[in-house]
């Protein structure tokens, strides 16, 4: 259950509870979607398909992140099932539709936060958890690492969650996927993805500031903004990047991305069904170093199977 004297306030412009035969229901709007969904602790009817406690498939160190986010220890990652978008293409398709994974109570997910700590990882990467915020920010109101708290998702986040984290986040990782609405519709069932994207970009940034690392070159504060190439998209990717440098610019660093790995229902798909090319992937490149914005490109060996994570908390949260 997540009211309590501690929380009550995060809870009263975004959701109202009713108390039936002792089963505390919430009536949801923490997606852009607004859809006042009934969610149970276990159970809901909304596009995320979850109930309240947060559901984690993983939770351990990661290595797959920025070099600022993994560093040389690994960034602990917890990586939560159910999701507020449906991209075609999703990697971690089997925990994001599926809801494999394991319930936690907000005090179960603070001991998660200390068994990471323990392994001296970098900091706290919790990933995608929009759907379960309310939970998060009471797990952090009764532990709070010593470490960064990294919010990596997929930008489809809004601004009024976002309130919800203001003070608990240092690290906001976000996705910016389309600046075609049409195609955040078409792939991730997301409609007005852009806008939406860039309020809450702003809304992150207001919260961190700009990018600040420490000696080592590990990020302290602020915001990366992640942008994934998709083959056959590149007119896609360039418009981000121009949104990015046009609303943005040195307020963030940009990560992109060429890991691109054809999943799902992808695999049928006469433009998806591919990893992208290098001649794709050089000319969304040239536009980013045009821009002149900062951040990160990866290897196009990226683009493989091996660095989708086996999903099985039974393993990691010992």
């Amino acid at each position: 259950m997540f009211v309590n004297t501690g929380t009550n306030t995060i809870f009263h412009f975004l959701m109202k509870c009713v108390i039936l035969s002792a089963v505390i229901i919430m009536i949801c709007n923490l997606c852009p979607r607004k859809c006042g969904a009934l969610r149970t602790e276990h159970t809901g009817n909304g596009f995320c398909g979850m109930g309240t406690l947060p559901v984690a498939a993983r939770i351990a160190p990661h290595f797959g992140e920025e070099p600022c986010i993994s560093g040389t220890r690994g960034s602990g990652a917890v990586f939560f099932s159910g999701c507020t978008m449906r991209c075609v293409y999703c990697q971690n398709r089997e925990i994001s539709v599926t809801g494999k994974g394991v319930a936690l109570t907000p005090r179960g997910l603070a001991e998660g936060y200390k068994m990471l700590e323990d392994k001296g990882v970098h900091n706290i990467n919790l990933v995608t958890a929009d759907h379960f915020a309310p939970a998060v920010a009471e797990s952090l109101s009764i532990y709070r690492p010593k470490v960064p708290i990294v919010y990596n998702c997929s930008g489809y986040t809004a601004p009024e969650t976002l309130h919800i984290l203001d003070g608990l986040v240092d690290i906001y990782l976000p996705d910016f996927k389309y600046a075609d609405d049409r195609l955040a519709v078409k792939l991730s069932h997301a409609p007005g993805y852009s806008e939406v994207a860039r309020a809450a970009i702003k809304e992150m940034i207001f919260q961190t500031g700009t990018p600040e690392l420490d000696s080592d070159g590990i990020m302290k504060r602020g915001v990366i903004v992640r942008h994934l190439i998709l083959p056959a998209h590149t007119k896609n990717s360039i418009e981000v990047l121009n949104i990015l440098k046009r609303e943005f610019d040195n307020q963030i660093l940009v990560s992109l991305m060429c890991q691109y790995v054809p999943c799902g229902d992808a695999k049928k798909d006469p433009k998806l069904g591919r990893t992208i090319t290098r001649r794709e992937y050089d000319k969304v490149k040239r536009e980013l170093f045009a821009l002149e914005l900062d951040g990160f490109t990866q290897d196009l060996s990226s683009a493989s199977e091996e660095y989708i994570p086996e999903w099985d908390l039974g393993t990691d949260f010992e």
